[in-house]
């Protein structure tokens, strides 16, 4: 492969140093443009297997969307927190807490606003709209504490501390060690079963009780209270954002970006090898987030980032990037736009000829009617959904508006 010239290359360095680097963004875009796809189906009965998670053990495509954001957020954690080499101070630590605490308080609020639109708005409740409003915002009895935001929120805020407590060198060892005694306690707690003997049930309910739980469907029809973004099951995303900064701490420590390519390349490749290897006597398991899951994933995602650096950040094709990188400049607002938009359009009635209908069953709806098979209308829909999405996201991407959270 001929090699760039050095004005060339000196370009990229200064570009990768001093200013965003355009695969984080990109890949970041596309892990938020991925969670809005598969959670947004025009009806949950009818979406392809490649858009399902994995019951329990097993791998699919959508299981790798959350990991990989979790493990590019430790990359990016690594180029944000670089500057607190002097360890951890008052303002330091203030900083960290404040950004978890609004973290895990909007995945609450999304939570709360979704209980009460689907309260207020359901037209077929026997129940007076007053008492409908009131059992949607003053009922917390059952209001789900844990979520998607609320894991990104701990994840970050404990990751950070390690990050600022424990020298770079070390974070390969904290990360192998953190998934290592978290195998100890799912094989000691029989955490690879889904039953109510399982370790991470039985603190999660100790902790949070079963009100406050996700309630998962089983195949037989019965249904237990598990939640997939648990307390204990958060220990491994640790891992998960430690093997990102390692891979961030490669990209700043090599010159080269044909040599911090290599890197990334090695290191995912080993990783991605030695997970599959233990996937023998340890299931990759999204829902437990097993240790060889965050193996494997961390692996895909750092194959993943080596190609997109390669393709965006050294050979410039990046036109097709638009897309993704209208979603991965503001990722936490893109997501926590794109539940309220999906909340909306799910929970909205409008009225119709044989009473009322959601926004997204009209959509999916029309699409079923133009002659498309059940699975096709639904991922057209969801098409369609992140589209509309997409436009608002473009129009900060344009303007070059950062909204932090």
């Amino acid at each position: 492969m001929p090699l760039k010239s050095k004005n060339t290359t000196n370009r990229i360095k200064s570009m990768v140093k001093h200013s965003r680097l355009l695969a984080l963004d990109v890949m970041r875009g596309i892990t938020i443009a991925g969670m809005i796809l598969v959670n947004n189906p025009g009806n949950w009965g009818y979406v392809y297997a490649p858009l399902k998670h994995a019951f329990w053990n097993g791998l699919t495509p959508t299981d790798l969307v959350f990991p990989f954001f979790m493990f590019i957020m430790g990359v990016s954690m690594f180029f944000s927190l670089e500057k607190y080499d002097s360890g951890l101070n008052r303002a330091l630590l203030g900083k960290i807490l404040k950004r978890t605490v609004i973290i895990f308080f909007i995945g609450v609020l999304l939570t709360w606003f979704a209980q009460l639109c689907y309260s207020v708005f359901d037209m077929n409740s026997p129940k007076a709209l007053l008492y409908r409003i009131q059992d949607g915002a003053l009922s917390f009895n059952n209001l789900r504490l844990l979520g998607v935001m609320q894991r990104l929120a701990i994840s970050y805020c404990i990751s950070s501390l390690l990050f600022v407590l424990i020298k770079p060198r070390y974070f390969l060892f904290v990360a192998f060690l953190i998934i290592g005694v978290y195998y100890l306690i799912l094989r000691l707690g029989s955490g690879f079963y889904l039953s109510d003997d399982n370790i991470i049930i039985i603190i999660d309910k100790l902790l949070l009780g079963s009100n406050h739980m996700y309630t998962e469907r089983l195949p037989d029809g019965s249904s237990i209270s598990f939640d997939p973004e648990g307390l204990l099951s958060t220990i491994p995303c640790l891992s998960q954002v430690m093997f990102g900064m390692f891979v961030g701490r490669y990209i700043r420590m090599e010159k080269e970006n044909i040599n911090r390519i290599s890197s990334i390349f090695i290191f995912g490749t080993i990783i991605l090898f030695i997970g599959f290897l233990l996937s023998y006597e340890i299931p990759i398991n999204k829902k437990i987030w097993s240790p060889t899951y965050v193996l494997v994933t961390c692996g895909y995602a750092s194959l993943l980032l080596g190609l997109l650096i390669w393709l965006i950040d050294m050979k410039q094709i990046k036109r097709w990037s638009v897309f993704f990188e209208s979603f991965g400049i503001n990722p936490l607002f893109m997501y926590v736009l794109g539940t309220i938009f999906s909340i909306l359009f799910d929970a909205l009635p409008l009225p119709v000829s044989t009473g009322y209908a959601s926004m997204r069953n009209l959509i999916y709806g029309f699409f079923l009617t133009w002659g498309m098979t059940p699975y096709l209308a639904s991922f057209l829909y969801a098409v369609l959904f992140i589209t509309f999405n997409w436009i608002f996201g473009y129009g900060l991407y344009k303007r070059r508006i950062y909204i932090k959270i």
